[in-house]
């Protein structure tokens, strides 16, 4: 009897590629590697260099059954592409910040440009039997450019922001130009319901699309593709056992020396307007106005290493936060304990795992966020004999999942302020009883299990 023919190669695009022996390389990028290692693949994007201009020549390397290839930029095309359209436009539109948008079209024809580029050095690369999977919104369109020069694989496409209402995406100048693109893709993956409510009623109501049996989206043309929500998660595991080796880290033994018994709160958020920083050092400096006797009792630990530093609205978030910390202090402070502390420099993972540990409450309140991995993380390196409790919004995508964290509302300093006054005056048998649900969830659906599940939709 003749063998099943085997499955072609994994092909992974996206903007950065993590290269092997990356020591940044975080949890998402384990899973691509993994995935590419199984099949054997490749792994296409940018090199993360600036050149004098955009490179023809492919730069190529391998590392056992994974070829990487990445592709050098001009600094005006990654301005317009990546400074520009993705995160001057496309960013704050899908964090529902419309008035934070700056639309310049030379921004879309440079994303557009970009996108084929990516799309013609990458056509050379691609062999007949190759699944091809595309991350995230810097890569939009690249399936329609593909599709014009003669590739039939399959092509799967995976959101890794939130995705805002019809209602708001109409707002975005050309929609119909970008978003319809989609529909070029066999598959597109979604964090939550929610996300998906929202891409099928834009395509069912802005872009002519009829809904078709298997949850199928067909366009006028002709066009069919499926949409479908796979929440990402962790290597819950991994970091589990991380966190429980970071117990006996000398940087981890000093926090806690530090500490002197005191309770922590922690947050690690990157430094970004959807994280809603300035909201949460408000619910906190409302917790100790009105609960003094927390008073040198507790400590909060924000992390918040920048990002995007040349734009003004981050830079201006960077001075707002060190304005707040410093009233903060300044105000409730005693000489012999600062109640919080703020550090905008990034840390080893690792390091972060007992940190996580720690902490006796872990504050995740992002105004809106796709997935949110911190809250993920801090469940699953908790002490299962002493759990802390996370406070999670309920804009992050992970509150769909981690329905035993206090939810609250990020923009109500009250209800976070309440929150966090629960959290730490909680019964431990509460604590172990919410945590023991949560990290339930966390190990039936891993990171492992997304990757698997999206590839084997699309393969379908």
């Amino acid at each position: 009897m003749a063998s099943a023919k085997p499955a072609g190669r994994l092909v992974v695009v996206s903007n950065r590629v993590a290269l092997p022996r990356q020591t940044a390389a975080g949890g998402l990028a384990s899973a691509l590697r993994a995935a590419l290692q199984e099949r054997g693949g490749l792994w296409f994007g940018w090199s993360g260099k600036l050149a004098a201009e955009t490179a023809s020549e492919v730069h190529q390397m391998r590392d056992g059954k994974v070829d990487y290839a990445t592709v050098d930029l001009s600094r005006a095309d990654h301005e317009d592409f990546y400074t520009g359209f993705a995160n001057g436009t496309l960013w704050p539109m899908l964090h529902y910040r419309p008035d934070l948008v700056d639309y310049q079209r030379t921004h879309l024809d440079g994303y557009l440009r970009v996108n084929e580029i990516f799309a013609e050095r990458l056509r050379q690369l691609i062999r007949p039997d190759d699944t091809i999977w595309v991350h995230d919104y810097h890569l939009i369109p690249l399936a329609a450019m593909l599709r014009r020069l003669g590739v039939k694989n399959r092509i799967g496409f995976f959101l890794h922001t939130p995705l805002p209402a019809a209602g708001l995406l109409i707002a975005l100048p050309n929609h119909h130009e970008l978003l319809e693109t989609l529909a070029s893709y066999d598959l597109v993956g979604v964090h939550t319901r929610r996300d998906l409510r929202a891409l099928e009623d834009y395509f069912l109501h802005e872009a002519g699309a009829t809904m078709h049996a298997g949850g199928r989206l067909r366009m006028p043309e002709g066009r069919q593709f499926r949409a479908a929500a796979f929440p990402i998660s962790i290597d819950t595991e991994a970091i589990a056992e991380a966190a429980q080796r970071a117990v006996s880290n000398s940087e981890i033994t000093q926090l806690r020396n530090s500490m002197e018994d005191r309770e922590l709160i922690i947050g690690v958020d990157r430094l970004d307007y959807s994280k809603g920083l300035h909201q949460r050092f408000e619910a906190y400096a409302r917790l100790l106005e009105r609960a003094p006797e927390l008073h040198r009792r507790i400590i909060f630990l924000q992390i918040a290493p920048p990002s995007r530093g040349a734009v003004l609205e981050y830079r201006q978030i960077r001075r707002e936060l060190e304005r707040s910390a410093g009233h903060i202090n300044g105000k409730y402070a005693a000489p012999d304990w600062a109640p919080i502390r703020y550090i905008n420099k990034s840390f080893p993972h690792q390091l972060l795992t007992g940190y996580y540990r720690t902490a006796r409450v872990g504050l995740v309140t992002p105004l809106r966020d796709g997935m949110n991995l911190v809250a993920k993380e801090y469940v699953a390196c908790q002490d299962p004999d002493n759990p802390g409790v996370l406070v999670l919004s309920r804009f992050a995508g992970a509150a769909q999942e981690l329905t035993d964290a206090l939810l609250v509302n990020p923009a109500d300093t009250e209800e976070v302020a309440d929150a966090l006054e629960r959290a730490l005056k909680m019964p431990l048998a509460e604590r172990r009883e919410r945590w023991s649900a949560m990290m339930d969830v966390l190990r039936r659906n891993d990171i492992t299990l997304w990757r698997n599940t999206f590839l084997q939709a699309l393969r379908r």
